[in-house]
């Protein structure tokens, strides 16, 4: 009856379901107070979806902290379908329900194995997924849901899910739209009322219980079945707007307070059992000597549902069951569950009842936490891994043990990025007496945390400080975190010298350096030393992580970083395939993204700008995916590389207002790229100036620049700007003699003496260096600056074939600025340019071309969706979209046309 006034929001979630059906599936979130009818509008749409496999999954108050609880109720009916699934999904969710082998899967993996399992069901039907009271669910279920919520436009799964008002910041999905429920209308609100009320209510009395319910359909129900004068209880006074909810807690309350003594402590121990197993609230029964049948009396006051399991009327009425028991009576309850649950079919909610028996400290109880926050990290959700070592720190008996499970659980803080809460977890632990480890462990986890919160000199410092403290080898990757991020954030004269000194003299020489090892001394002399002396250990370095023989994806970026800046094409090409590689292999999403980017800027070099667009869309796809940040710095490179100066200032923008400081290290170089292409020469200087200067003073520069500066002040007719940067240039072509860095060399010559008798011969000859390797971006611009060159001596038809292959080339690997640049100098010549065929892939938005690009290359749908965390129909999807931009109908010919 109280949907008469619920049409229009039957209506919208009928939409999303109907959408669903049709393979548009959406989200949408039922919100509203307490008793607005919530449960009972999505129970009504779920009621009406015929030939679909509706899944559920209720939130619990008590439930929370337990790993992936309301997960286990949404997909435990059909966990049998993950055999369908590819196998590390298939182990990711066997993992999460603790069947078969252990195995500690990222929480991303598990998202991608639920949106897998459903895309799986929905074969066979469309699926709904139901999830009410989303405001008490754990975290982990949530991260889930977010995940899956948010691709699953092209599929048959919608997704309902129903939230209180009051649920809290980051807990009710406000990215999802939302369906906001208010109290009924006076007329519908009397209708329902009058069809609910005893006989002989008198016109007074509803009228005040209409002003009180304020539209609440519960509030209106069980004020209507209030015995009294007034219909209400004696000392309920007259409520504001907001406090109907507590109104209807203290009637729940009361009419829990009127049962029998043995019924309300059955009734709190129900409320104590949030899954509603009968079988197990017998055996607690039975050990307190409460009689089961009694619950017989709360069903006949309407305040429980018996049946397979027990059900509460509304999740208020279980609070008030449970709030209306004293400590002491909550104490024997939960102790009593605990003992009535199987430890080897359900240790964890053994554990968290355990833990809610306890008054004082209890080492065997915290063991017990400490056990399933193990199993838990191990299965994936590491916020509830956290939540029992913190309650397990709680209930330790000795200082040290409250230490470790505090350090512990801020651990786990920190590989979430909750770094708030993890500094909080460190002071507490900090308040406790620590031994010389958990000491040292405790400042190494402030540093930090202070460094991913603040990106400041003194957090680089103070992780510096701890790292002596450390064994051998943690300390030095500590050092390498440390000195890598100083590198692009400290701008202070000086102090990164200083810093790489301080680290000098606290790091002993390894007998056997690591590939880690060879590079914090790498990094250390590149920073410290002339160009020619840094060389040996930067080549070493670069060495160490280009054999295949190395396992871990972990600062390969650097080394990729460092083989850019030695000018070496094929070392970047190995480091960085080989890192994107190896983070894919082990789904490394902490380091893929990174990866990606860093690959990304090596194809830039090389010319495969389509290479470079398709690595940077997979990088996007995993930080949204993990939620991680985005610096955009490849990107804003990529942007001055192609010339998009509305991009590039969009994206610099961007990246002010993330790192809170302008003139980085990236920001520099684009600038001087895209400046460059431009013809803005005057301002590339400035740039390149800029970072010669912070590099006087001490700080990193990419080596990159040098060449970007001597072009530009050449052109501008600065010469003398660029000296510093020649001398650079030259000491690394004659120390590491690359044909890039050899090139470099003979271009900057060329620039800077266009009298010599030498500069053409330097010309040729670079152009032939270049032509020798792959970075075909840099020997096309070689050739607009040699056919530019030609221009100015007047040897007009050479020049012409110089500036027609550089605009060829630039116009067809994207590099738009560069290109026109070319054009304007051709046309100086008196010879329009030819007219470039177009990509037709370039008409595709940049997540199209990523997918058309692996199609291409022989990937099959699954393997796409798998590389972008969305479900083969949405790619499916995308290359139906695909296919008809590019007119064509087949993998066959789109590979045909990506050759």
């Amino acid at each position: 009856m109280q949907f008469v006034a619920r049409q229009a929001e039957l209506h919208a979630i009928g939409e999303v379901t109907r959408g669903a059906a049709d393979g548009r599936g959406g989200a949408i979130v039922v919100a509203g107070e307490a008793g607005i009818g919530k449960s009972t509008l999505v129970e009504t749409v779920a009621g009406q979806l015929d030939d679909w496999l509706v899944l559920r999954a209720d939130g619990s108050e008590f439930e929370r902290d337990l790993p992936y609880a309301a997960l286990h109720q949404l997909c435990a009916p059909v966990i049998e379908h993950r055999t369908e699934l590819p196998a590390v999904q298939q182990r990711a969710l066997e993992s999460v329900f603790g069947l078969g082998d252990a195995t500690t899967p990222s929480s991303l993996m598990i998202s991608v194995a639920v949106l897998g399992l459903l895309c799986e069901l929905t074969r066979r039907h469309p699926v709904c997924c139901v999830v009410d009271d989303v405001q008490w669910i754990d975290a982990g279920t949530r991260q889930v849901l977010t995940f899956v919520a948010r691709r699953i436009a092209s599929e048959q799964i919608a997704m309902v899910l129903a939230a209180r008002d009051d649920s809290g910041p980051g807990v009710d999905f406000p990215e999802l739209p939302r369906l906001q429920l208010s109290g009924l209308a006076e007329a519908d609100a009397l209708t329902l009322l009058q069809s609910s009320t005893r006989a002989g209510v008198d016109s007074e009395v509803l009228d005040r219980i209409l002003a009180e319910a304020h539209g609440n359909p519960l509030a209106l129900l069980e004020f209507g079945h209030i015995d009294g004068p007034m219909a209400l209880p004696a000392d309920h006074q007259s409520p504001q707007r907001g406090s109907v909810v507590e109104a209807l807690q203290n009637e729940f309350t009361r009419r829990v307070l009127r049962l029998p003594p043995a019924t309300q402590s059955l009734v709190a121990l129900a409320a104590a059992e949030p899954v509603g197993d009968l079988g197990l609230l017998r055996r607690a029964a039975n050990l307190l000597d409460l009689n089961p049948a009694t619950l017989a009396d709360a069903e006949d006051d309407g305040l429980v549902v018996l049946g397979p399991r027990l059900r509460f009327r509304h999740p208020l009425v279980r609070s008030a069951a449970y709030r209306a028991a004293t400590p002491a009576m909550r104490r024997s309850l939960h102790a009593a569950l605990a003992e009535a649950t199987d430890r080897a079919i359900d240790p964890d909610r053994r554990a968290w009842h355990r833990a809610h028996a306890v008054i004082d400290t209890d080492e065997d109880v915290a063991t017990e936490l400490t056990e399933s926050a193990e199993r838990t990290e191990r299965r994936g959700d590491l916020a509830a891994a956290s939540a029992f070592l913190e309650r397990a720190a709680q209930l330790s008996a000795e200082p040290a043990g409250q230490s470790a499970r505090l350090l512990a659980a801020a651990r786990l803080r920190m590989r979430l990025g909750s770094f708030r809460e993890a500094r909080e977890l460190v002071t507490q632990a900090e308040r406790r007496q620590l031994d010389p480890d958990q000491h040292a462990e405790a400042r190494l986890q402030r540093a930090l945390i202070d460094l991913h919160l603040e990106r400041s000199p003194e957090a680089t410092a103070a992780l510096v400080s701890v790292a002596p403290d450390l064994p051998p080898d943690e300390a030095r990757e500590t050092y390498i975190e440390a000195f890598s991020s100083a590198m692009f954030i400290d701008r202070l004269p000086g102090r990164l010298r200083q810093l790489g000194t301080r680290i000098r003299a606290q790091v002993p020489p390894p007998e056997n350096p690591r590939p880690a090892d060879l590079l914090l001394d790498a990094l250390l002399d590149q920073a410290m030393l002339p160009a020619e002396k840094a060389v040996p250990a930067m080549r070493a370095a670069v060495e160490a992580f280009r054999t295949s023989e190395l396992t871990s994806p972990w600062w390969m970026e650097l080394a990729c970083m460092m083989a850019i800046d030695l000018c070496d094409a094929e070392a970047v090409d190995e480091v960085s395939t080989h890192q994107v590689e190896l983070a894919r292999r082990q789904s490394a999403f902490a380091v893929l993204p990174q990866a990606l980017k860093f690959h990304a800027i090596g194809r830039m070099m090389l010319g495969r700008f389509g290479d470079a667009a398709a690595a940077l869309e997979e990088a996007r796809a995993v930080d949204e995916a993990a939620g991680t940040l985005d610096l955009a710095f490849a990107e804003f490179i990529f942007a001055a590389w192609r010339g998009d100066t509305d991009e590039f200032q969009e994206l610099l923008a961007g990246m002010h207002e993330r790192v809170g400081r302008d003139e980085i290290v990236a920001e520099l170089y684009a600038t001087a790229v895209l400046r460059n292409g431009l013809g803005d020469y005057p301002a590339a200087v400035k740039a390149g100036l800029t970072a010669q200067q912070q590099q006087q003073r001490g700080s990193y520069v990419v080596w990159s620049l040098d060449a970007e500066l001597v072009e530009a002040a050449a052109r501008a007719g600065r010469p003398e700007d660029a000296a510093l940067a020649v001398d650079r240039i030259e000491a690394l072509a004659r120390t590491n003699p690359t044909p890039w860095a050899v090139a470099s060399h003979l271009l900057a010559q060329a620039l800077l003496d266009p009298a010599s008798a030498s500069t053409d011969a330097r010309y040729r000859e670079a152009i032939d260096l270049l032509g020798q390797t792959d970075v075909r971006a840099l020997y096309a611009r070689a050739r607009l600056l040699y056919g530019e060159w030609l221009r100015r001596e007047s040897r007009r038809s050479e020049a012409r074939v110089e500036l027609q292959a550089a605009h060829e080339a630039l116009a067809a690997m994207g590099a738009a600025a560069f290109a026109e640049r070319a054009a304007r100098e051709l046309a100086a010549t008196g010879q329009r340019p030819r007219r470039e065929g177009t990509n037709p892939l370039d008409q595709l938005t940049s997540q199209e071309r990523l997918i058309a690009t692996k199609v291409a290359a022989g990937a099959s749908s699954k393997e796409v969706a798998a590389t972008l965390f969305l479900s083969p129909r949405t790619i499916d999807a995308h290359l139906r979209n695909i296919y008809r931009k590019l007119e064509i109908t087949s993998r066959r010919q789109l590979r045909d046309l990506s050759r």
